[in-house]
């Protein structure tokens, strides 16, 4: 039964599925939350990841190797063009 009703959902035209709307008023409709985007708490989870991954980048870029790293790539390319 499960999957009849799924072969009954409407498509557009690159074959994505499109929400159901129920209607229980003229004029009002209800849509039906199968995956409408994140909550709030995948919101902060989200978050938080990204943050962690921008204090990880940020570790890694100001630490004494990488610095020297990309002074030598910045002299070197200096040094080629003058």
């Amino acid at each position: 039964m499960l999957g009849a009703e799924r072969e009954n959902v409407p498509q557009n035209r690159s074959g994505v599925r499109m929400k159901r709307t129920i209607s229980i008023r003229p004029g009002r409709r209800i849509h039906s939350r199968r995956d409408e985007g994140m909550s709030t708490a995948e919101y902060a989870v989200g978050t938080v990841a990204a943050a962690g991954f921008a204090a990880l980048l940020f570790k890694i870029v100001t630490s004494d190797e990488v610095r020297e790293l990309l002074l030598g790539i910045i002299n070197r390319a200096l040094q080629l063009a003058g």
